[in-house]
Formats: structure tokens, sequence, C-alpha cells
């Protein structure tokens, strides 16, 4: 069996597809071929996408199976670029070309007029090339300023000049991105951002194959697979897809957020830059504690169910990427600081991450009046408070509770040693006991067991069970007992103030 390499004519081309070694196919036909090798075979079909396995990817197979164009739908940070772009693996690994055609043209059925000309003259020895499947991918973000000489393409005057053709001429034609994308999978983002008579120039492609330049007819039936992206919300804020382009799509297909917070986790762990500078000899290991991973996760999950925040814009995944980037960075900045080996982040960590996750939000009328930074810290205290409560609320909490209301006191800081953090814990009766038996092995190293103590000094807090402000620090809760029971069992409330962290000394007592 000849290897690709070595089919260099159109002679040999063609002697190959009959014999079954080289497909000649269109590129839906390519798509659905190769997609039922890979769903006989059992493979993951889009390796990176996480928690789409049940919802929008059986959706995709199906527009796919049925050799669809098709539109993904959904908001900001929901992988949408990601799917379209693992359309590659669903290509042939290479194709056959004519060498030099702009259009990536078909040896065995040319429609650029220098191709079949060069065909015309050389017949079966007509050299032929190899295209891989990465350049059969072309993608386009949609903006204002896109004309359909970008799109389709346009004359050129200067290439007329010189070849003394007339302008209707298909050799005086400039290809746009549709043309040179022939052949392959033609993505555009942001649909409704395309001006409406751009979107008038993609009826005819979409349907029948007919391009018009500059008022010249020209039939070029070009072979494509085209994928849309859209904001729902776009349609009416910026833009929206005119009606006749809409029918033309074959399925709409609407994607979502992660439905669960170890769907987010596996994510974030996944996108998040957490393994710093390794290999390198002054490397610093990272270790993000369960806890931790859950609390920045349920940010996220906070964010896009408070009433302050703007549903219709969206909370991205990429709020709980950012921030747990900057939770493992402040974990890193104290570790250098105090010559630890291991940057183990703390729950104090996340307040530091605040850069981080104020400017992936967009605020209601409510959430501008009381500041981005508030809504923020908000937030982080409910999701300590969901997280914790899942932790302790099966642990029995009160002597430590009883120590702070007896009058202990207890001074920490979030640049204070893990050593440090121990030496003071170990004073507050039942503390670290508390933290083993939240999950904290009892022979991990200090810097994990100093996370623990902080997670649930933090977690008691969050949960109202012990105070904290600016002036005094931590302290006990001032409120009556039976209030304080009734606040054990009650929903976290949103507006409670939140004294701040990140560098500044917290006090328990």
């Amino acid at each position: 069996m000849p290897k690709l390499q070595d089919i260099s004519t159109l002679g040999d081309l063609r002697r190959a597809v009959e014999r079954g070694v080289v497909p000649h196919r269109s590129v839906h036909r390519e798509v659905r071929e190769n997609l039922i090798v890979k769903l006989r075979a059992g493979e993951r079909l889009f390796p990176g996408i996480v928690g789409y396995d049940d919802t929008v990817v059986p959706q995709l197979v199906n527009a796919l199976l049925s050799q669809h164009n098709f539109i993904l739908l959904g908001l900001r940070g929901q992988a949408k670029t990601r799917l379209l772009r693992a359309l590659v693996t669903l290509l042939d690994e290479r194709i056959p070309v004519m060498p030099g055609c702009e259009i990536n043209d078909d040896p065995l059925e040319p429609i650029c007029g220098p191709c079949r000309s060069r065909i015309a003259a050389d017949g079966d020895a007509t050299r032929i090339g190899w295209l891989g499947r990465d350049a059969r991918y072309v993608e386009k973000l949609a903006t204002p300023d896109v004309t359909i000489a970008d799109m389709v393409g346009d004359i050129d005057p200067i290439k007329a000049a010189k070849a003394g053709l007339q302008l209707s001429s298909e050799l005086t034609m400039h290809y746009g991105l549709l043309p040179r994308a022939n052949r392959g999978i033609f993505a555009i983002n942001e649909l409704p951002d395309l001006a409406g008579k751009i979107q008038v120039g993609l009826f005819n492609i979409l349907q029948e194959g007919d391009v018009q330049i500059k008022g010249y007819p020209l039939r070029l039936p070009l072979d494509l697979l085209m994928a849309f992206t859209a904001n729902p919300e776009d349609y009416t804020a910026r833009g929206k897809i005119i009606t006749p382009l809409k029918d033309r799509i074959g399925s709409e297909i609407r994607t979502h957020y992660p439905t669960g917070r170890a769907d987010g986790m596996a994510i974030t762990q996944q996108e998040a830059w957490l393994q710093r500078d390794a290999g390198a000899s002054h490397a610093l290991a990272a270790q993000v504690p369960t806890f931790v991973a859950e609390i920045v996760e349920e940010i996220a999950f906070q964010a896009r169910q408070d009433r302050r925040i703007d549903k219709r814009s969206g909370v991205s995944q990429r709020l709980a990427i950012s921030a747990m980037e900057n939770v493992v960075s402040n974990a890193e900045r104290r570790a250098l600081g105090c010559g630890e080996p291991t940057a183990v982040p703390r729950v104090t960590d996340v307040y530091a991450a605040l850069p981080s996750i104020t400017g992936k939000f967009e605020m209601e009328y409510e959430g501008e009046l009381k500041g981005a930074e508030a809504v923020a810290r908000d937030l982080i205290r409910a999701s300590v408070a969901t997280v914790a409560d899942g932790y302790l609320s099966h642990l029995d909490s009160r002597q430590i509770i009883d120590w702070f209301e007896l009058g202990g006191s207890l001074q920490l800081s979030d640049s204070m040693s893990a050593a440090d953090v121990l030496t003071e814990a170990h004073k507050v009766q039942g503390l670290v006991d508390l933290a083993h038996a939240a999950g904290v092995p009892t022979d991990a190293p200090a810097e994990l067991a100093a996370s623990g103590v902080d997670f649930v000094l933090e977690g008691l807090y969050a949960l109202k069970k012990i105070g904290r402000s600016d002036e005094r620090g931590y302290h006990a809760t001032e409120t009556p007992a039976a209030t304080r029971r009734q606040g054990r069992e009650s929903a976290f409330n949103e507006d409670t103030p939140v004294a701040s962290g990140g560098g500044k000394k917290k006090y328990y007592n």
C-alpha cells in the first residue's frame, strides 16, 4: 500500500482513490465518517471539554451525523470556541490539494480556473500536494467593521491590468476568508456582531455555493462545514442573527455552565496555571487543599445566583480559573517569605484574590450601589459558609466556640508561617483536632495543617459561630445564645458586612 508522500501526481491519486487507499468525499461526509469510527471505538470525542458529555456533546454529535452546519448559543466562558477548534480532530490527517491554489482545490474536481487549466495542460502528470488538518480550520471573530470583501473576496484591478483581463474574469478575483477555507471548517465567533448585509452574503454559501463579487456572478461550489457561536443576550444588545440566515443553519445547540462543583473544579484544575516553573532550580511545589479548591469554585456558583449580578451577562468559568491562580500566587509569596518548601493556599488567600474576581461580573443596580469589591467579599464569605457547612456540620465545634466566648484570644495573619500558625492554634482547645477531623491527615506537613486550621476558623466565622471586625479582629459573637443557635441553622445572609482579609491581622477572641 503506497504511503501518502509517495502519491505525488494526479495519476497516482486517481489510482489510490480507485483502490480505496485515499478517500474522496466532502468535508461533511469526512467528518461524519470519522465520527462514526470514533463512536464505534468508544473514543473520547472532544478531550478537554468537561461537563458536556450528557448535554451538549450528544446534540453536537447529532448535528455532525446529520451533516448540518450549526451554531453554539451560550453565555461567555462556556467553551464554545474550544468546541469548534476540537472539530479539527474529526478531519483526515491530510488531504490532496493543488499546490499553490488559494482555495485548496481538489485535484480530482477542481473548481477554480487556473487549476483546471493546469490539469488540462499536464493531465495525470500534474503535481499535487498534501494539506494537514490544522491548516483546514479557519476562524473569524465577527466585528462590525468586517466587510463582504473580507469574507467573500474582491476584484483586484491591478491583477486584471497586468494580465490584460476583463474585470469579470475569474482570474482577477482576490479571494476572501470563505473561499480560502474551502474543503475545511469555517467558524465565525459572535455571529450577531456581523453586520446584516454581511450575513446576507452567507446565504448562498450555506445553501447553493453561489458567490457574487462586486456584482459579477461567480460560481464557486465551496465544500465547507460552517459553524458559528453567539451569546443569546447579544441579539438585542449589539445585533442579531437575521432570520433567513438562522433558517439555513441546520442545528442550534445551547451550551451551559458547569452544573456541579466537581465539574467546575475539574475545568479549573485543567486550565489554571498551578504547577509553577516545573523543573526549574527555583521551583516551589504547590499543593491546593480540596476545601480551598471547592471554595474558589463555589464563588462562581454563588455569583451566578446572586441578585446583585447581571445574569444576562453571565459569570465566566474564567473567574474561578483566575482566582485560583491568584490564590496560589499569594500562598507562593508567603512560602517564599517564610522559607517554606511548599506553597499551600489557605482560605484567607482567597480574599487576596479579589482583583481577579471583581472584573469578572457585571453588576445590577443594587450591586453598583454596594460596589464590586463588597459584593465579591460577600460571595467569598457565602462560599466559605457553604463549603464549611459540608465539612463541619457533623462535627462538634462547641469546645472551640466556648474558648472564644470565655475571652480567649488568638492572633493570626495571612503572612504568618505555618509553624507559627500551629503554635498559636494549639492554644485553642480542640482547634487542631477539629482540623484533622475535617479531613487534614494527622501526619500532614505543617503547611497543610496550618491551612486546615485556617479553614476551620474562617468556616466558623462564615457560619456566624464566631465574629470578626476590622476594629476588634476576630471575636466571640455578641448575639444572645438563643439567637446564635438559630443563626447556626439559618442560611447565610449575604448582606452581613465582611471584614477585610489579605494581609491584615486577624484576631480570634
